[in-house]
């Protein structure tokens, strides 16, 4: 069973450029090294990641994004707190969506954080200091939480986005 965390790992390793091991996931994302070889082994049994390749299975992670994660991995908003921005209003979903004004913005609860906003909780309680210095990472983890809390419109623009980065990196990747 695909957990929230393996998911939050499968996010890194699509933002990743380059030669990685466990260890240097696990240090940017901020997690301890065990999680990160646990999901990648949970995400090889479910087809979203490829042990030979050493990378996401993207076809896999794609239709599982789009019509799974949100009823595997669902998300509320919650109670204001202070935070960073998260789903619908971070990028690039803020520049691909207008909001009204009127409600406060979906936010990651964070000790550090400057926005006040509605609570969500990310994939992995590491994501609002990870992302700090990899917004790559957060870019993802944006589209991501927009199609696990986004209302029809949020997850049809989210999903658009995330096909266009997925396929953009799959043609990176044939290079």
């Amino acid at each position: 069973m695909v957990k929230d965390s393996d998911v939050y790992v499968l996010s890194g390793l699509l933002t990743q450029d380059g030669a990685w091991s466990y260890r240097s996931l696990a240090e940017r994302l901020r997690v301890p090294h065990p999680v990160v070889q646990r999901a990648l082994e949970r995400a090889k049994g479910a087809d979203l990641y490829s042990g030979d390749r050493r990378e996401v299975h993207l076809p896999h992670f794609e239709e599982f994004a789009l019509h799974a994660l949100r009823f595997v991995a669902p998300a509320r908003l919650g109670p204001l707190t202070a935070g960073v921005t998260a789903a619908w209003a971070a990028e690039p979903m803020a520049d691909a969506i207008r909001s009204s004004g009127d409600e406060p913005p979906p936010v990651w609860p964070y000790a550090h954080g400057r926005v006040r906003g509605q609570a969500i909780e990310p994939l992995h309680s590491a994501a609002p200091e990870a992302v700090e210095n990899w917004p790559e990472l957060g870019e993802v983890l944006a589209l991501l939480d927009s199609l696990r809390a986004g209302d029809v419109r949020a997850r049809s623009v989210a999903g658009d986005l995330l096909l266009k980065m997925l396929r953009e990196r799959s043609v990176g990747a044939d290079r």
